[in-house]
């Protein structure tokens, strides 16, 4: 690493950080793709690959030397306890264990190995693969290994159901809907993976499956939970009584909803559950591997490939709307201060990133969204390459503020037509939620089926922080109202240290820095105690070193915004967080950009092997591999744009 800062611990040199600045730029510019795109891995935990494994043995479309890279990266994730974490570092994962040795197995390893054998004696110490969740033990299900009476009740007919009815999918989050459409076939039609290779895993039980009276075990976040047990207990048997045209109609239903919205070679609601489900409905109905929609669905799962020569993965999804957006903030903030041909080809990448992101606005698509708003015209963007049946607001306010900044003309309409979208999606309490308004119905996250208790797709502070900062951004003195009505939402959501919870990003680091760019855009005065007491906890929980760190422990009753060690992604949103609200000069600041410019690497990134990211807390955490450089060019771009700034004053939401 260079020596950029003075040993004594004196102000940043200016050389020194123009030179990280252009490392990190010139990195950044030789991703982009020839299109005017970025995008980055998304990496999850071992369910994914693993799931992938066992899904080309469920179909029998084996590909031998894909799957032994796939089970390099297995054994190289396994943790020290014998089992797989969800997370860099984390504790053994029932759910994830019993699948990461299932696919082991599936690709050829002896149980007699040595990994082998701890990872079993390390699943059967936690209980045994009866403890697994409700997917894994879907999963199974489709492999014999266990009774479909192991997992709940799901009836098909739950697709006929209207909104106004409890158990509606359409009171049920995006991503939920779309994996259940195609997953209460499969509960239906019952189907039995080809599994070629006669795999099994019954040495993973403490209990035989067949001796298991009593599989749903929860959950019991309340009283409610015993009440949908009992239920459970009576739907099931019920079932058999269901007339076979209605339950053939509801299969069609079913197949019409997944067919609506298959996305062509970016899969049904573009995630890896719902597509994987999708490609074993098809196969379940009969429909043939070349018939044109059973071919795109297993297109779609195979493109979220990641392959190297020596390893291979799966990702959950991919994410270029996300990344191009992050990554042209950061890119145009490190566009000051540099040399004229420089600063020309900087724009130039903009300008081109810009238009590719412009194409893939949402305007002709009324998405599942229309269900709560159908007065409201389309203006989003998706996360992923296309998903038009589900963008967000959060992608969508990144995106228009960007669009925003480049000042072009021609993004006007883009702008204001995302800028009304995202009025039209602000829930009734003042929040937004990523995809649906007042997704809120938080019963629902008591039945057994959602175990994992991320049915829903509730407000959140992080997502309301984006959409009140590009809101803000704009400055159309018409929105008042609803921003301020955001703000209520916002100061009602700041916790006891004075934080803010990161649903999205990890985590209370991201929520915060989120909140502080939004309170300073919408120009909440900077001596409000809201924004003090966020000020004062992030200097609070500042490392020793001058970083920042946060883990995913946090989700799980760990310390908030605390971790063993100092980490670029958070410690770029925490001086993010304090430059927003006019901390620039203090000391903390100047500690934070010394330690991100001595953690550079000479190629111009920064390593970082944690995850940075949640799907679902406790339950799915996700590493974002561009968050380690983009975020931290942000960073040290805005530090040096500060300093030679006469207001001192951030002028842009993000």
């Amino acid at each position: 690493m260079l020596d950029r800062v003075d040993p004594l611990g004196g102000d940043v040199k200016d050389e020194a950080l123009n030179h990280a600045i252009s490392q990190a730029q010139n990195m950044l510019s030789n991703l982009q793709n020839d299109d005017g795109h970025w995008v980055f891995e998304l990496e999850a935990d071992a369910t994914i690959p693993a799931e992938y494994v066992l899904l080309e043995h469920f179909l029998d479309r084996i590909h031998p030397e894909l799957e032994e890279k796939i089970g390099v990266y297995l054994r190289r994730i396994q943790g020290d306890h014998g089992g797989w974490p969800l997370y860099y570092g984390g504790k053994l994962d029932i759910s994830a264990s019993v699948k990461a040795y299932f696919a082991l197995k599936a690709i050829g390893d002896s149980v007699d190995a040595p990994h082998m054998q701890r990872a079993r004696k390390a699943i059967l110490a936690h209980g045994g693969a009866e403890t697994a969740n409700v997917f894994t033990r879907i999963q199974m299900a489709l492999f014999g290994e266990v009774p479909w009476h192991a997992t709940p009740a799901m009836p098909i007919e739950l697709m006929l159901m209207p909104k106004w009815a409890l158990f509606s999918v359409w009171n049920m989050s995006y991503w939920s809907r779309t994996v259940i459409a195609p997953l209460v076939v499969l509960a239906a039609l019952k189907p039995v993976a080809i599994n070629p290779r006669g795999i099994h895993i019954q040495e993973l039980f403490v209990t035989p499956p067949d001796q298991i009276k009593d599989w749903i075990k929860g959950p019991f976040r309340s009283y409610w939970g015993y009440l949908f047990k009992y239920l459970d207990r009576v739907v099931r048997p019920a079932e058999q009584f269901i007339p076979k045209r209605l339950r053939k109609y509801a299969i069609d239903k079913s197949m019409k909803f997944v067919e609506k919205r298959l996305n062509g070679e970016d899969g049904l609601g573009a995630i890896y559950p719902a597509m994987a489900n999708t490609v074993m409905a098809y196969r379940a109905l009969g429909i043939p591997d070349d018939d044109p929609r059973a071919a795109i669905a297993w297109q779609s799962v195979r493109k979220l490939l990641i392959e190297t020569q020596e390893e291979a993965y799966c990702q959950p999804c991919v994410s270029p709307i996300w990344d191009t957006a992050l990554t042209g903030h950061a890119m145009i903030e490190s566009a000051s201060g540099i040399n004229a041909t420089n600063r020309a080809e900087t724009l130039e990448r903009l300008s081109k990133a810009a238009q590719w992101l412009k194409e893939r606005q949402i305007l002709d698509v009324k998405g599942d969204w229309a269900i709560n708003c159908p007065n409201v015209a389309p203006g989003g963007w998706a996360f992923q390459y296309r998903n038009d049946y589900y963008p967000d607001v959060d992608d969508t306010a990144v995106v228009g503020m960007l669009l925003h900044r480049e000042g072009n003309p021609e993004f006007q309409e883009s702008i204001e037509r995302a800028r009304q979208w995202i009025i039209g999606m602000q829930s009734s309490n003042g929040g937004w939620g990523a995809f649906d308004i007042d997704n809120d119905k938080m019963l629902l996250n008591h039945i057994p089926f959602s175990d994992h208790g991320a049915l829903l797709d509730p407000p959140t502070a992080d997502v309301t922080a984006r959409c009140i900062a590009f809101l803000a951004q704009l400055g159309h003195a018409e929105d008042k109202a609803v921003i301020d009505k955001g703000l209520q939402y916002l100061r009602k959501e700041q916790e006891a240290s004075g934080a803010w919870f990161g649903r999205w990003g990890t985590n209370y680091i991201y929520g915060t820095w989120s909140v502080l760019c939004a309170l300073n855009i919408a120009n909440v005065p900077k001596n409000d105690p809201m924004i003090q007491k966020a000020v004062d906890w992030l200097l609070y929980i500042q490392r020793s070193d001058g970083g920042w760190g946060e883990g995913e422990e946090s989700y799980e009753g760990g310390a908030p915004g605390q971790y063993h060690q100092s980490l670029p992604t958070q410690t770029a949103w925490a001086l993010l967080g304090l430059m927003a609200v006019g901390q620039q000069k203090h000391p903390a600041v100047q500690r934070g950009i010394r330690w991100l410019m001595d953690n550079q690497e000479e190629n111009g990134q920064w390593n970082e092997d944690p995850y940075n990211a949640v799907g679902f807390p406790r339950v799915f955490y996700l590493r974002y591999h561009g968050y380690r450089q983009f975020f931290p060019l942000f960073a040290l771009s805005r530090f040096r744009n500060l300093q030679a700034s006469n207001s001192g004053k951030v002028e842009v939401g993000f």
